[in-house]
Parts: structure tokens; sequence; C-alpha cells
């Protein structure tokens, strides 16, 4: 049922499944860059909506992330909603307060991208070699991980993360002819950039 076209875009058609999982991906991440907690209750949504998507697609190494994409989203509903004393927000004290990582820890972030990112490439190349892009794709792959994991911990660095995927995600689409996804993935990068915006005004306040 998913897998209908409901229309196509510079001659190509958009499936009800691409649809369905760009809407609650964007809603996803709108609902996270305005501090809402609901947006880990769209999130499982949202990796359920990209578990079929994937399966429909046989695109079976991303599929397989899903489960740690969904461990990720079920971490970070907690401590977004159980913060520790000195971790409370000064508006909430039920809530997490948004925080940064010292450059130390930017460091060995990048660090562990690039590391993953060859080997998971390097074993996505010999596993599926008709992939025109594995290190690419795994480089994306890692850093919406990363970009998850530090919004679950809610670092405001994870906008910057958001914003190198978004911007790859375009390059990658585009490359291979896609119409449609280079216009979600233009939305998710102004959400981005407002989101960068309004979590500093929120690290500032300790909120």
């Amino acid at each position: 049922m998913l897998d209908i076209v409901i229309f196509e875009l510079a001659g190509r058609p958009v499936l009800l499944m691409d649809l369905v999982s760009s809407l609650l991906g964007l809603t996803c991440v709108f609902l996270a860059g305005r501090n809402s907690k609901y947006n880990f209750w769209v999130g499982y949504l949202y990796t359920a909506a990209l578990f079929f998507l994937f399966w429909n697609k046989n695109l079976y190494a991303s599929l397989l992330l899903q489960p740690i994409s969904l461990a990720i989203n079920i971490m970070g509903h907690y401590r977004w909603t159980h913060p520790k004393p000195s971790e409370q927000s000064s508006e909430d004290s039920k809530s997490l307060k948004v925080s940064m990582l010292s450059w130390s820890e930017r460091a060995m972030a990048v660090a562990a991208v690039l590391v993953v990112a060859f080997v998971w490439g390097w074993t996505l190349d010999q596993l599926f070699p008709s992939d025109p892009h594995p290190y690419l794709d795994s480089c994306v792959t890692v850093l919406i991980l990363l970009a998850q994991l530090l919004s679950a911990l809610k670092k405001w660095d994870c906008w910057i993360a958001w914003l190198v995927v978004n911007i790859t995600q375009i390059i990658l689409h585009v490359s291979v002819g896609n119409v449609f996804m280079p216009i979600v993935c233009a939305l998710y990068l102004v959400n981005g950039l407002w989101s960068l915006a309004s979590w500093m005004k929120l690290y500032r306040k300790k909120a």
C-alpha cells in the first residue's frame, strides 16, 4: 500500500512511503528544534517508517541501522525527561538543559566519525559493490547516528552535525538524479539553521 505512486516530480515517481517518512522526519526535527520532548514520540513512528521503507527498497544496510536509531531515541527520551540535578533546565526542573561538547570531545567525535565511516564504507563496498558511493553513504550514515546521539544528550553541537548531514545528502541525492529528496533535505537544512540559533539561546539561558 505504501508503495503507491502519489505524484511525479520531474518525471520521477514519489511514493506514498517516501512522503510519509519525509513528513514524519521533518516533524520530528521541527519539534526537536523547538525543544519539545514530543519529538521522541514522532521519532518512534519515523524509525518504523524508515524500517519499512528500506525493507521495501531492499536497502538492508540502512535497515540494519534502524534498531540502533530506536535505541538512541529511547535513551534520548529518558535523558530529556529525567535530568540529573546539575543538568536541570532553569525553566523546568523536569527537563534536560542544553549543553555543549568541549573542543576535545568535538575532536574525538570527528575522529570517530572518520574511522567508523571508513570501516563501514569498506564493508559496504565488499557486501554491496553496486553502491555507487559506499564511502559517502557510510559517512552520511555515521553522521546521522552521531547527530541523533548528540540530540539525545541535548548537545547544541547536534545541529552542526545535522547541517553537515543535510548538505551532504543534498549533494548525494542530486548526484544520483533524485529530485524529491533534495527538496526534503533543503527543508531539513532550513530547520537546522533555525534550531542552531534557537538552541544557542537556550544554552545561554541554561534552559
